[in-house]
């Protein structure tokens, strides 16, 4: 396993830490063991940030920080390999997904002053459920379908959202009243559903029957 790979592995390892510590504070929370406000950090002017999700903001930067440097390494010393062509977009959609969902769902979710959040999180989920789906239906016809510059700024823009709801908008909630964030969401939601309708009609053929002679 040579050094990018070993990097998208940790990255992977990163995410599972993640899950736990999501579990583990959101049950204790919820057992009345933690009181999460009680490590919300006080910016001023009435933005507040919870302790906890700052933390989770400063690791999900760390492995987001990771995705760039593995394929940097992989394709500077010419060592990309299947594996590590395998692994990077699963752990990235894990990293992403995993985070989204639980935004939805944590019982001390950031303030989130974002209508039809929870559907903008389904659409992105079903949208990689499709594009997956698609490569492993070409993966069985011995193709190999690349990833488009679309599906890389969706990439870009959900890396960028998830910080931003995590810090509760900060630096912007100062002045914008949390318009930044919900215009970066749907903007992610956007690019989500755009990047996967062209990724499919790109790749149409994908479903053409083979015919033997």
């Amino acid at each position: 396993m040579n050094i990018p790979t070993k990097i998208t592995v940790s990255r992977i390892a990163l995410i599972v830490a993640m899950l736990i510590a999501m579990v583990v504070v959101d049950g204790l929370s919820m057992a009345g063991a933690i009181n999460l406000n009680s490590f919300a950090i006080d910016c001023g002017n009435g933005l507040y940030i919870g302790g906890f999700y700052l933390i989770l903001c400063i690791v999900f930067i760390i492995a987001s920080f990771t995705d760039f440097l593995d394929g940097y390494l992989a394709r500077k010393w010419h060592q990309v390999t299947d594996l590590g062509k395998f692994l990077d977009p699963v752990a990235d959609k894990l990293l992403i997904n995993i985070t989204f969902i639980y935004l939805c769902i944590g019982h001390n979710q950031p303030a989130l002053d974002i209508p039809f959040f929870v559907y903008v999180v389904i659409l992105m989920v079903a949208r990689d459920i499709v594009v997956d789906a698609l490569r492993f239906i070409a993966a069985g016809k011995g193709k190999v379908l690349a990833a488009n510059i679309f599906g890389k700024i969706k990439t870009v823009c959900q890396m960028v959202a998830i910080p931003l709801i995590l810090l509760n908008g900060f630096p912007f909630a100062y002045f914008d009243g949390g318009w930044i964030t919900r215009i970066v969401v749907y903007a992610t939601a956007f690019a989500s559903l755009l990047s996967g309708v062209i990724y499919v009609a790109q790749n149409l053929d994908v479903f053409k029957e083979d015919k033997h002679e």
